[in-house]
């Protein structure tokens, strides 16, 4: 066996794995492809890229991915860390500046003496499978060759599902005669004040808090904006494209065919917002979250997309705000890969039939960002646990989030799907039933963090 553990792929769950490993004092050879060959949706020769959206979703610890973060955090997690230091304002969610993002950890990955990045794409896990340890951490994008292999390894079908991204926009090319700052139920007008002084209010919490930019409509505006999204033009599928499209991350424009109120019980919900030019509340509304440090840049907020870019151009430009709005990334959709981890994975993310072959990131089941870190910390440390034949693995608890989403994505299931982190993959608490969720939460959140240690 050779003296380090290979990884293949530089994204949030190889470079959690690599580093994991490093600190055992480890040799890792970590493999990425950029910048010889780029996938459909990445454009940045840094490690870690980030490209469907900047947040790494809620801080707070009654939000189950909050409590992954700080289970993450007590753990030496070196993704996390590095998504504390570059965080920018996002009101109760954990936002980063990703280009920023990106180079530091690139910054930490490359100057660690233990780990030799090689930028090529691999071609031939066999090979490497007969000399040591592997991590396959591609990610959801993995090249058509070495999906292939993939698929020849596992002894089944490859899966896929659909990721869309949303478009990002200039702040300074929004119309700030109707569009206002401001996070929800904060902008409602409470029954005992007056126009003025909620107004007043307003102006107030605009200075502490522009991490939302908010675009109210009307129900004509609205109508007329739906009218357009459900027949606009969408970007033809590959003929080797299955039509599954994964509800997590819905592109708007299905969203919006399901019905003409579907976008208002969804990513256009008014619920705790009035708009300041009427001080009623409005009939739907456009949330922009900040993008980058600077706050130059917004995404808007659930509106992944498949739309042609001039579509998009055309569309969004009619909401209102957004009549001249710069737009400096359009959405894009593209092809997800992930194994049917259910059949094949043990909780250590080791695969059932090639012991010395670990996986990694979204392409085991775990969707989202902070899942995947998860995901490459335990097969980190449990590669590093196999390269040193120390006995059966680390194996965290049930009641951790980690841990739980170690069991889900391990536990056969027919219909497998792709799973983040939520408390409903958590073991029901003892005793009777507390029905105050939030109260529920917490007690959860502390259980959790009370069992984070390794079995």
């Amino acid at each position: 066996m050779k003296d380090y553990i290979t990884i293949i792929g530089g994204g949030l769950a190889g470079c959690e794995a690599a580093y994991q490993i490093a600190k055992q004092n480890i040799k890792v050879k970590l493999y990425e492809m950029k910048p010889q060959k780029y996938s459909p949706a990445h454009c940045n020769e840094n490690l870690a890229e980030i490209v469907c959206s900047n947040s790494f979703k809620s801080k707070l610890l009654t939000n189950a991915c909050g409590l992954l973060k700080e289970e993450l955090r007590r753990l030496d997690s070196l993704l996390i860390r590095i998504a504390d230091e570059t965080k920018v304002p996002a009101g109760q969610a954990l936002a980063v500046d990703r280009e920023v993002f990106a180079q530091k950890v690139t910054e930490e990955i490359k100057k660690n003496p233990y780990i030799e990045v090689i930028n090529e794409e691999v071609t031939n896990i066999k090979k490497m499978l007969k000399e040591g340890i592997v991590i396959i951490a591609t990610g959801p994008l993995t090249s058509n060759g070495l999906a292939n292999e993939i698929q020849e390894l596992t002894g089944q079908d490859k899966l896929y599902f659909y990721d869309a991204a949303a478009p990002i926009l200039q702040k300074d090319s929004i119309d700030f005669k109707i569009a206002f700052y401001g996070d929800r139920y904060h902008q409602e007008k409470k029954k005992e004040e007056s126009i003025e002084q909620w107004k007043l209010r307003l102006e107030e919490q605009e200075k502490e808090e522009q991490s939302y930019i908010n675009l109210p409509m009307n129900q004509e505006e609205y109508e007329a904006f739906w009218k357009e999204l459900v027949e606009a033009e969408v970007v033809t599928l590959h003929e080797f494209e299955k039509r599954e499209i994964f509800e997590g991350c819905m592109p708007i424009e299905i969203m919006a065919k399901r019905g003409i109120d579907t976008l208002r019980f969804g990513p256009l919900k008014p619920v705790g917002f009035d708009d300041p030019r009427t001080a009623k509340r409005p009939y739907a509304i456009v949330q922009l979250r900040q993008d980058d440090k600077q706050a130059n840049l917004y995404n808007m907020v659930g509106f992944q997309t498949n739309l042609k870019y001039g579509e998009q151009k055309r569309i969004f430009r009619k909401i209102p705000g957004l009549e001249q709005v710069e737009f400096v990334k359009y959405g894009v959709m593209h092809r997800n890969t992930y194994i049917n981890a259910s059949q094949l994975l043990e909780e250590t993310y080791q695969l059932k039939a090639i012991p010395n072959l670990y996986f990694a990131g979204q392409i085991t089941g775990v969707e989202g960002y902070v899942e995947s870190i998860s995901s490459g910390l335990v097969a980190g440390l449990n590669a590093t646990c196999d390269f040193r034949k120390e006995g059966e693995g680390y194996h965290f608890s049930e009641y951790t989030v980690i841990g739980a989403l170690a069991k889900y994505i391990s536990t056969p299931n027919d219909k497998f799907q792709p799973m983040n982190a939520n408390f409903g993959i958590l073991p029901e608490l003892e005793g009777k039933k507390i029905r105050d969720k939030k109260e529920r939460y917490q007690r959860l959140a502390q259980r959790s963090l009370e069992s984070l240690v390794l079995k």
